[in-house]
């Protein structure tokens, strides 16, 4: 019984990120397994949730840290030991709040609860008590490699794609973005309170907050680290939880036909569903959502009961290649939101830097033309597809564009220009919207697509 106890946020921050590096498992379904696994607490689930996003976040500065106080090569050292030491350097150098003490003596306990025989004990007493002996010299020598080249804490594929498509300097400010705190963003639900009075709400609560950017529904909590549920007007349906490019993305769909149709053909958690049943009431829309998987389709189900729109979506448990053996109606409009690599989110799930490999991007791109092919045959003479990702990659986006459109001369695309607020007009790129990743706004692509 004692050893589950010392199961803590430090031991399960530890193994999750051995189990993330050996089989490249998204990081959230790891830590939504071991908090279950483990019955930790708020403060402790809260905590592991730090140390493995700071630890992603930061691991070629920390690992350099390791290299420079290790003689023993990273590659030969025990991965639990590894990711030990990793969680202990984050505490030391990035979490002033942590007793240095309490630091060393809680990482050398996960050690023994891990059962790592007395020597790798000892040799991670050592390294993490020689770190902090030496902190303000490490702290400015492990900023750059071996070679004199700054640490950039992204893999060199990834880092190499982006100089050859952005340029050095837009390179290194991505990655520099990547590396921040990401802030929370929020889309107010306007059917149910207007983004004036529900920033009111969220000040009588001494809870920071500032307009978007860009979307005109949209508020930034440039301060908050607590839990969703916790924010005022969660229970109420106030909110939900999406980024200004998302938020953006929903608009390309319009103008809408009074009396529509229109789809969400890879739905998700249902942000932008939820957000096309804004425009639904308005509008007299009948809003679809395909979703195949079985825990999304619940958690999309749970934000349409707690937004408790007027108007519901019509929720098919199946993939869009199922889906259209159905006998529907023709979509005036269809939003695909497809699955991507994700290279424009590493900032938000940096787990995704280092899970992806370059031959990922060819098998992305032909599920999104799959998806792309089965949507046409969907939409409704003059109606509109909108893609969208993501990634920061052209295999996924102006690649996959450009066949469907050789594949397809009955579509062609409209300049986005139209549809977006005019703060957002900096981001049209060839009449594609395609923000790169910053503090304010996720790295993300979306075309917008008629039909003849």
């Amino acid at each position: 019984m004692q050893r589950k106890q010392l199961r803590t946020a430090r031991f399960v921050a530890v193994e999750t990120l051995c189990r993330l590096f050996h089989d490249r498992s998204p990081v959230k379904s790891l830590l939504d397994l071991a908090v279950r696994k483990y019955a930790l607490p708020g403060n402790e689930r809260n905590l592991t949730m730090q140390l493995v996003y700071g630890v992603l976040r930061n691991r070629q500065y920390l690992d350099r840290i390791l290299q420079l106080l290790s003689k023993t090569a990273l590659a030969k050292i025990d991965p639990f030991i590894h990711q030990a030491l990793a969680v202990g350097l984050y505490q030391l150098f990035f979490l002033e709040r942590i007793p240095q003490s309490a630091a060393v003596h809680e990482m050398v306990e996960c050690c023994k609860v891990g059962g790592m025989p007395k020597r790798l004990e000892g040799f991670v007493n050592g390294i993490l008590r020689q770190s902090i002996r030496q902190k303000e010299r490490l702290a400015v020598q492990a900023r750059l490699e071996k070679t004199g080249a700054p640490i950039i804490n992204h893999p060199e594929w990834l880092v190499a794609r982006w100089r050859d498509h952005f340029g050095q300097t837009e390179a290194q400010r991505i990655c520099t973005a990547n590396s921040r705190e990401p802030i929370l963003v929020l889309r107010t639900n306007i059917l149910k309170i207007t983004r004036d009075d529900f920033r009111k709400v969220l000040m009588a609560a001494g809870i920071t907050n500032h307009p978007g950017a860009y979307a005109e529904e949209a508020v930034v909590l440039p301060e908050y680290q607590g839990a969703i549920a916790a924010i005022p007007g969660y229970a109420e349906g106030f909110f939900q939880v999406q980024d200004e490019a998302a938020q953006l993305a929903t608009s390309l769909l319009g103008p809408f036909r009074r009396g529509g149709r229109y789809l969400d053909g890879c739905a998700g958690l249902g942000g932008k569903t939820l957000h096309l049943l804004q425009f639904a009431e308005s509008h007299a829309l009948t809003i679809h959502a395909v979703e195949p998987e079985p825990y999304r389709l619940q958690k999309l189900q749970e934000n349409v009961n707690r937004l408790a729109l007027a108007l519901a979506p019509v929720i098919h448990e199946k993939t869009l290649q199922h889906f259209i053996l159905e006998d529907l109606p023709a979509f005036d409009g269809i939003l695909i939101d497809a699955p991507c690599s994700g290279t424009g989110v590493t900032g938000r799930h940096p787990d995704i830097r280092w899970n992806r490999r370059l031959e990922d991007l060819t098998s992305y791109q032909q599920v999104q033309l799959d998806i792309l092919r089965h949507s046409a045959t969907l939409l409704a003479p003059k109606g509109v597809l909108v893609y969208a990702t993501c990634s920061l990659e052209p295999e996924e986006n102006q690649d996959v564009l450009k066949t469907f459109l050789n594949e397809h001369p009955a579509f062609h695309l409209t300049d986005c220009t139209v549809q977006l607020p005019e703060a957002a007009h900096r981001f049209i790129i060839d009449g594609c919207f395609a923000p790169r990743p910053d503090a304010t706004i996720d790295g993300f692509f979306a075309a917008r697509m008629q039909s003849s």
